[in-house]
Parts: C-alpha cells; structure tokens; sequence
C-alpha cells in the first residue's frame, strides 16, 4: 500500500486527526479533444499527456495540498472542450489491495483521524476497512465510486458518503439518507446537497470557467476529509470541498489542478481558518 505521508503526519501536532486514506492509484493518460467521440467514432486530440491520478491518490494530495495530514496507503482519460471527460480504467495493481495494506491501516490509527475510501479496490477490502475504523473510534468518508459494485449492500459505519447524482440513484436514491451518517450529492456545477439527521442544506457553487473536471469530485473529498479532521462540521466540510472542486476545473489535468490554500484565496477569497476549528 503506497503511502503519502508529510511530517505534520509524523508528529501528530495539536490535535489535529489524520486523513488516512485507502484507495487506488493511477497513471492517467489525458487527450484534449474538441468533442467526446460517439461509439465507433474516431476523433483526433492533441498532445497526450501522462499525470499521476487515481482517485486514492487524488484524494490524498487534495487533501494534503491543503496542509492536511495525510497518509495513504492506468486511466485513459479524455477531455472534451468544454472540461467534460470520460474515464476507462485498467485496475492493474489496485485489485491486489489485501490483508496486508488493512493491518499497514490500523497501525496507528485513532479517534479523530478520517479514512478515505473509495471503490477502485477490491469491496472486500473496503468494507473490512470500514469496519476497522470504526473500531478504532476513527470517522469513514466513503466515495461509492464506481458505484455500481456497492449496489444493494448495507453500509454499516460509514459517517460521511459523498456521491453524485447518478450514484445516489443506482444506491437506492432517498433510503440512503436512513443508511449513513450523513449523506452528500454532488451536483457539478449546480453545487451540492448535505443531508444529514432529516435536515438537507445546499451548498451553492462557485461559478468558474471549467477547463477539466476531471479530478474535480476527487477535490471535493479531499478537501472535505481535510476539513473534518480538523473539528469542521459535515456541512462546513463540503463548503470547503465545493471551493475545492470549482478551483480543479480552471486547470488542465487531475493531479496539478488540486487547489493549494493560495489558491483558494485567490479564486474565492477564502482562508482555511473559516472552515476549520483545530481540536486542542
């Protein structure tokens, strides 16, 4: 299990939980295209380039990016004019994810720190990761992406899910509210929706000019894990993510479009310290 982890990490300092996350990592192939291709369709791009991606990876250098501390344990992408992609992923050596890499997670692990999962890695590693968590009293942001292998199965223990539209649909659409801690829908660029103990709040979007969304969802989990592992509450969570997801798609690319702080301030005016509340 490849781990991504920066000194604050190492040294645990003020309170402040870890985002530990358990999820794939990807070499990503992009090609800017004028327009999808259709099915049987032969479109020309131009340059290819090769970026670090995967949404575990994603994930963790979100958060990281943002000063979290992070630990962690090949897609063809093409991108349309207007920022749209599709995705088609060769699982390669995230479907190898096994016992070892679930003990390599409980090392160390505690009440207040954050584990981020997504479903790039086998669903028998994610749900024993879920379980070993919440065993040790730490908090589960799940990312039930792809969606589809989750279908129909309970989620015991999972405090945050986020997903979009159409994978709170294929997960059961409003029953998923009564299975999880709190629930988020991502809408793209309409925002998204907390629910949380019967209450929904709509988180309204930043209007940027997209260039590429394609880690944009990974921004906002990220961003939002960063967040809570400070104290931050579900909703101040995804505020913070939504910012970081409108500030990725103004840049080409998965990996380099994750917003730092400076970046943050700059699109939108905002300061870490609004989200945030470190615990002491």
């Amino acid at each position: 299990m490849p781990r991504l982890v920066n000194y604050a990490a190492r040294l645990r300092i003020g309170g402040v939980g870890t985002v530990v996350v358990l999820g794939s990592i990807n070499m990503d192939l992009v090609v800017r295209v004028r327009e999808l291709p259709r099915p049987g369709e032969t479109v020309l791009g131009d340059r290819l380039q090769t970026i670090q991606g995967g949404k575990g990876g994603n994930q963790a250098v979100a958060a990281a990016r943002l000063g979290g501390s992070v630990r962690m344990s090949a897609a063809l992408i093409v991108v349309d004019a207007s920022g749209e992609n599709v995705i088609a992923v060769a699982p390669g050596a995230n479907s190898r994810v096994g016992t070892d890499d679930l003990a390599r997670l409980r090392a160390g692990l505690g009440a207040g720190d954050v584990v981020v999962m997504q479903l790039e890695i086998p669903l028998d590693m994610v749900l024993a990761a879920i379980d070993v968590a919440h065993s040790a009293g730490a908090r589960v942001l799940l990312n039930a992406a792809p969606s589809g292998v989750l279908a129909g199965r309970a989620m015991p223990h999972v405090d945050v899910l986020i997903v979009n539209e159409g994978e709170a649909a294929e997960l059961g659409g409003d029953s998923l509210r009564r299975a999880v801690g709190a629930l988020v829908v991502t809408l793209g660029a309409a925002g998204s929706v907390v629910y949380e103990r019967d209450r929904a709040t709509r988180i309204e979007p930043h209007r940027v000019e997209a260039v590429d969304a394609t880690a944009a969802g990974d921004a906002v989990v990220g961003a939002a894990a960063f967040a809570l592992a400070r104290g931050a509450s579900v909703v101040d969570a995804v505020r913070l993510g939504n910012a970081a997801g409108a500030a990725a798609v103004t840049k080409m690319g998965a990996r380099p479009s994750l917003p730092t702080p400076a970046d943050l301030k700059r699109l939108f005016g905002i300061e870490l310290d609004e989200f945030v509340k470190v615990r002491t």
